[in-house]
């Protein structure tokens, strides 16, 4: 056992609680926000020195509140993973739900904001920490997620950003840009037949379908002392969807076809 304290948003489903378990199984004392009460309950009940808080991320109060009961209670924060978010049907612009796309920001974006500044003051008292946020490879090309795809293009500005802003503080702030994952968001989208299997897995290099596991263990990584020379990095963890993407989309073909 160790003592120190992670901080994981989202923590009851998908990429959050697969590094929830991450930490735990590295003998963390884990903080599970989320807005499932009974899912968020159920991991922490399942998980030695881990507690369940419930929080709305997009509620500035909530979440301050939350991040300085645990601080309080715990005595510090050395680890704090922004991955609460949501996702949404590919539309247009012009024709993109508005309701949606704020609702979406709100959580997405704003709820990172809020998540990153709460953590960031409780760790400036200590003088010390990491920060993960999530961005997406919507970070890095236009896809048609009219407010997902500029929402995780924000998310990789803002961990530039504050990555220089608390690094006055020995804070360290970096992001895991993750390809399509196996969440259950995904799985659900799968089994309606709206999203492919083989289609995802065509999308990247290795022809894999990426597990929340392969998420949380880089993220349990860019929070370890071996990557401590590390900061303001969003990180594709993507099997190589993006340099795929581009390969096969040379006009000149690919060569082996």
């Amino acid at each position: 056992m160790t003592d120190k304290v992670a901080v994981v948003t989202g923590g009851a489903s998908g990429i959050g609680e697969a590094t929830v378990h991450r930490f735990a199984g590295q003998g963390w004392r884990v903080a599970i926000l989320d807005r499932d009460e009974a899912r968020g309950t159920a991991i922490a009940d399942e998980i030695e020195n881990a507690r369940f808080v419930t929080c709305d991320v997009g509620d500035q109060e909530q979440i301050v509140s939350a991040v300085n009961s645990v601080a309080t209670d715990w005595g510090r924060i050395d680890a704090g993973v922004c991955a609460a978010g949501i996702l949404e049907t590919p539309s247009t612009i012009l024709d993109m739900d508005v309701d949606a796309h704020d609702r979406l920001w709100r959580i997405n974006y704003h709820g990172t904001v809020h998540s990153a500044r709460a953590l960031g003051r409780a760790m400036q008292a200590q003088g010390s920490g990491a920060i993960v946020t999530v961005g997406s490879i919507n970070s890095y090309a236009a896809l048609p997620l009219a407010a997902y795809c500029p929402s995780k293009t924000a998310i990789l500005r803002l961990t530039e950003m504050l990555a220089v802003e608390l690094g006055r503080f020995g804070i360290r702030v970096n992001g895991v840009a993750p390809t399509y994952v196996l969440t259950p968001a995904i799985k659900a989208r799968i089994e309606s037949g709206e999203r492919d299997p083989d289609t995802i897995r065509q999308s990247n290099a290795l022809g894999l379908l990426v597990e929340p596991d392969h998420i949380a263990s880089v993220i349990g990584f860019l929070c370890s002392g071996d990557a401590a020379a590390i900061s303001g990095v969003m990180l594709p963890v993507d099997a190589a969807h993006l340099p795929n993407t581009h390969y096969r989309g040379f006009a000149g073909g690919v060569p082996w076809t």
